[in-house]
């Protein structure tokens, strides 16, 4: 079963505040020992090492230096960079900018040799056409898309043609049907896909709208190679490493694969939508 931003994210903020717990634990401090020595308000510690506040880099710095504990700061901090990571909310993104947020999605598009991706959404962004990516980076961020940003998320699509990459997409039939972009956009975008999925390093298959579906439509994700995997959701971005995780997107892949059609069927619903744009 896939996991969620609240079971993944909740659990690393989590298991940060234990370890710092666990820290004012072994000096023997209680947490109001420790708030006084850092110069805080008695409850702060205690909202700390129950997760209900997350510390900064500085709380992280002087929790350390007060139980002594300095050599484990560095990690303690990288661990923090982790957990700030793995949850961002599109709120955020639009403060720093679509440009940057895709940009920072670069490294793991050139590091991967094997890509899975699924959506109930859209069409992925690997293979979406210009037009079609500015509609939804339209829908997304409800209102003017930066013309950078979208430049960022096509140009990424270069991966498709260079060094030794497969891919495997799946898409909900919906997605073929859900007008973004318009009629000339659906076209376009429909038309590439037949274009991309005639290509031997990719894999491209519709799960057909039915009723005796043995699972239903999830939320998109990708899984890059057996390292990581990136959940877009109504909220934010999730990104997701612990092996269990990425096992269970890999399962629900597997399953979603096989309810699918590809080839000559897959590729019949592609054309079935494009005529039914008139």
């Amino acid at each position: 079963m896939a996991v969620s931003p609240s079971s993944s994210a909740q659990q690393a903020r989590q298991a940060l505040a234990n370890r710092l717990a666990e820290l004012c634990r072994d000096s023997g401090l209680s947490g109001r020992d420790l708030a006084r020595l850092c110069g805080w308000h008695p409850s702060k510690s205690s909202r700390i090492m129950n997760a209900r506040t997350p510390p900064s880099a500085d709380d992280i710095r002087a929790w350390c230096r007060a139980c002594g504990a300095e050599g484990q700061t560095d990690e303690l901090i990288a661990s923090l960079r982790t957990v700030e990571g793995m949850w961002i909310g599109w709120r955020r993104m639009e403060r720093t900018g679509l440009k940057q947020a895709q940009e920072a999605r670069l490294p793991p598009f050139e590091r991967t040799r094997r890509f899975r991706a699924y959506s109930s959404w859209f069409v992925p962004g690997l293979i979406q056409t210009y037009g079609y990516t500015e509609a939804v980076l339209r829908a997304v961020r409800r209102r003017r898309v930066e013309v950078d940003a979208v430049a960022v998320r096509t140009e990424r699509q270069r991966v498709l043609y260079e060094g030794d990459r497969r891919f495997a997409f799946l898409v909900e039939e919906s997605v073929l049907r859900n007008g973004l972009g318009g009629p000339d956009g659906q076209e376009e975008q429909l038309s590439h896909l037949l274009t991309v999925g005639s290509l031997p390093s990719i894999s491209l298959g519709v799960v057909p709208t039915r009723t005796d579906r043995s699972r239903m439509p999830v939320e998109g994700f990708w899984i890059f190679d057996t390292a990581q995997v990136n959940v877009e959701l109504v909220a934010g971005y999730l990104t997701l490493t612990q092996p269990s995780e990425v096992a269970a997107y890999a399962d629900t892949f597997t399953e979603l694969a096989e309810m699918a059609v590809h080839g000559a069927k897959a590729r019949a619903l592609v054309t079935s939508a494009m005529q039914a744009l008139g």
